[in-house]
């Protein structure tokens, strides 16, 4: 599957890497030095499943993890980015049904609505951006590894996995089992299935059924689960062990806490993944935005409606990653005024210590992703005085190199 075209990146000067890059760990809830070994760093973030187009909190998230990668890149490291998309899944199928299209014509218009979007914010396109589709192979090879070994057994014609034979499993979320039962009727399990080993295990393969599209596989034909063509995709490219596993907080529990137990057992290795690091939900006008409630607020449509980009890529960042956050027209208009006083001031003759912004960022931005700081940091250097011929330019580069935002 084809990427977007990456934007070129400045290059900054000074020592990049004077303060340890630190992220919340997800679960060991500790923030923790995130030491990559070697030149390269390995991450994967889980992607869209294209039934609707890019909307905020999809914008949140991969510019969350867009500001990552963009601190590796500026401290010397190659990235080794991963991103899937369920390009087959039942929500695709649902709504290619409710509208009388093609499942797979749907999929490809918002997985390239997607691009757009993501292209229009400047986020650096992942190394491998991999379709479910076609990694059909490579998963149902996977859930035949875990059949073979006894940790998945069949039900009817379709394959779950056993978590009893993870070591590790709830060591990702650490909730406890009332509310993962709670979570993972609510987030696409099926708890009440009669016949499971236990009510948690979740399903690798789905037999083929009528009406539906399914793929010839050693496991008979059908489709793969959800949690385990992540499991796959990741391990084929990164291998286990790989430094951040990205999302949105709402993947946590079942996804990937089932995707860790997947590797776990298909591999012998713990853990999956080094570090897990979520960012918060988006609501609008203090309503949670989701598709049910038919309150989605599409990067497309901002886009479409004259809204500057960088605007909106300001006006996302305004909130610490971590955080649910509310978006109200005051949002955007923020990111507005924000982004107009930074042209300004860039434009000028000279400006305070351009060395001291860059280092001030980097700093911010090591310390788990601080964006609100980082967004202080430029807001202050944009509001003094100062006689440094080169700052304006180097201003210029260090937000656009660090924050994704071209002034």
């Amino acid at each position: 599957m084809q990427s977007w075209r990456a934007p070129a990146v400045p290059v900054l000067p000074g020592d990049a890497s004077a303060a340890p890059l630190q992220l919340h760990d997800s679960s060991s809830r500790q923030l923790v030095d995130v030491v990559v070994a070697g030149p390269t760093a390995r991450l994967y973030v889980c992607g869209i499943t294209p039934y609707d187009a890019t909307h905020l909190g999809h914008a949140a998230t991969y510019l969350t993890f867009d500001t990552l990668v963009r601190l590796w890149r500026d401290r010397g490291l190659e990235v080794d980015y991963v991103q899937n998309v369920t390009d087959i899944d039942d929500p695709l199928l649902e709504r290619a049904a409710r509208d009388g299209e093609d499942w797979v014509a749907v999929a490809e218009r918002e997985t390239a609505l997607f691009r757009e979007d993501m292209t229009a914010l400047r986020a650096l396109p992942p190394t491998h951006y991999v379709g479910a589709v076609e990694a059909m192979d490579e998963i149902a090879a996977f859930v035949v590894r875990l059949l073979d070994s006894g940790a998945a057994y069949r039900l009817d014609e379709d394959v779950y996995f056993s978590i009893a034979a993870a070591e590790h499993f709830g060591a990702v979320s650490a909730y406890d089992a009332d509310t993962m039962l709670a979570l993972s009727a609510e987030r696409g399990g099926d708890p009440q299935r009669p016949g499971k080993k236990h009510p948690l295990d979740p399903l690798l393969w789905l037999a083929a059924r009528p009406g539906e599209p399914s793929w010839d596989s050693p496991l008979g034909k059908g489709r793969p689960g959800w949690h385990v063509e992540c499991t796959a995709i990741a391990l084929n490219r990164l291998g286990s062990g790989f430094d951040v596993q990205g999302g949105g907080s709402d993947l946590l529990f079942p996804h990937h806490e089932m995707s860790a137990a997947h590797g776990e057992v298909g591999t012998g290795s713990w853990p999956f993944a080094r570090t897990y690091a979520h960012a918060g939900m988006v609501g609008l006008s203090g309503e949670k935005m989701s598709k049910s409630r038919g309150n989605l607020v599409f990067v497309s449509s901002l886009r479409a409606a004259g809204v500057d980009p960088g605007a909106l890529r300001l006006a996302l960042l305004a909130a610490h990653y971590r955080q649910d956050r509310e978006w109200f027209d005051s949002t955007l208009s923020a990111g507005r005024d924000r982004l107009a006083s930074w042209r300004t001031a860039v434009a000028r003759p000279t400006g305070p210590s351009g060395e001291a912004l860059v280092a001030e960022l980097r700093a911010a931005l090591s310390a788990d992703l601080d964006t609100p700081a980082a967004l202080a940091v430029v807001d202050a250097w944009a509001a003094a005085d100062g006689e440094d011929a080169s700052a304006p330019a180097l201003a210029r580069d260090a937000v656009d190199a660090l924050l994704g935002v071209s002034l």
